[in-house]
């Protein structure tokens, strides 16, 4: 194994974020020439040989019992969502993973319906990498409108929330705490990296920003891990200017590795007001009456034609060579 590897990496990371003081040592000052606490200092604490601990910080050892991972973890002071992923890094570092190239992911029908049905808030999407599988029309509008709406329809075109908010100006301006939202991507992308360390997409966009993006590197460093559950951020639009906007992640029942990203203001603050003139200008630019792009499945276009014999206006969707339905309102 070259370096120390991600379990590795991460023990070292957040060995060096732990001051003496945090976990009732006496700081000997000046004297100290490491940023945190000594290797031998955190073997110590959780109970372990100095020699084995090394180890596992250099990627030498792969065989850490759940016991010696627990009391790492209280040495570390780690946090539940912290925990978990030294667990899933410790159970990777055990077996080599086979790189394949994964295929592009899918929205089901159901999830396609779910994003239909909550139409009247912003809602996108988003795949294990951050890629954005779908968005309504008032996602679109208010977090990528100067994108193209149905670029989601086409693997290959697919916006990727964790590039645009670093690589993309309008997404860097559009958050007014914008390094606070860049944190929690980073933390969110740190979970999928242990959850999924084998996806040779996922770490083409991790290098990628890292050669791109400096703060990306500052911020990956850190090695904290978070979750994108719940947050609330001022956004400052360019349309309907200062929007305050809960960024709420739900689960996808039937697609455990995608995410449901609505955004939610309280009732009848100016927020509310400013999301609903960005609807109505953004509803007439929306290339399909439900506010949703076309849906990949071939078994769907079967279904619209059917339909089409049901009173169903038929068209050709912009730029794709497959003719699509349209249901009247």
């Amino acid at each position: 194994m070259n370096g120390p590897g991600p379990l590795g990496a991460f023990l070292q990371a957040r060995r060096a974020q732990l001051r003496p003081e945090d976990v009732g040592l006496r700081d000997l000052g000046p004297r100290r020439r490491v940023a945190g606490l000594r290797r031998e200092e955190l073997a110590q604490l959780a109970g372990v040989s100095v020699s084995y601990y090394a180890r596992l910080e250099q990627g030498q050892s792969r065989g850490a019992s759940a016991e010696v991972l627990d009391a790492i973890a209280r040495a570390l002071l780690l946090d539940d969502h912290e925990r978990e992923h030294l667990d899933r890094l410790a159970g990777t570092a055990r077996h080599s993973p086979r790189l394949r190239r994964p295929r592009p992911e899918k929205l089901a029908d159901e999830t396609r319906d779910l994003l239909r049905a909550v139409d009247g808030v912003p809602a996108i999407v988003l795949g294990r990498r951050t890629d954005v599988l779908a968005w309504n029309a008032l996602g679109h509008a208010l977090l990528a409108g100067h994108l193209d709406f149905l670029g989601p329809d086409v693997p290959s075109r697919r916006p990727n929330m964790s590039r645009m908010l670093f690589l993309d100006l309008h997404c860097q301006e559009l958050y007014a705490d914008w390094k606070r939202k860049a944190r929690a991507v980073v933390g969110n992308l740190r979970i999928a990296v242990g959850k999924y360390p084998d996806d040779p997409l996922l770490a083409e966009l991790i290098g990628e920003l890292t050669m791109k993006s400096p703060e990306f590197v500052a911020l990956w460093a850190d090695h904290r891990v978070a979750p994108c559950d719940a947050a609330t951020y001022e956004l400052r639009h360019p349309v309907v200017g200062t929007v305050t906007v809960t960024q709420q992640t739900l689960a996808v029942a039937r697609s455990p590795e995608q995410a449901l990203i609505v955004c939610t203001t309280p009732a009848g603050s100016s927020s509310e007001e400013a999301l609903a003139l960005l609807r109505q200008s953004s509803g007439s630019r929306t290339p399909y009456a439900d506010g949703v792009g076309v849906p990949e499945e071939p078994h769907r276009q079967v279904q619209g034609r059917v339909a089409r014999d049901r009173g169903c206006a038929r068209t050709r969707g912009p730029g794709r060579g497959n003719d699509t339905t349209l249901r009247r309102r």
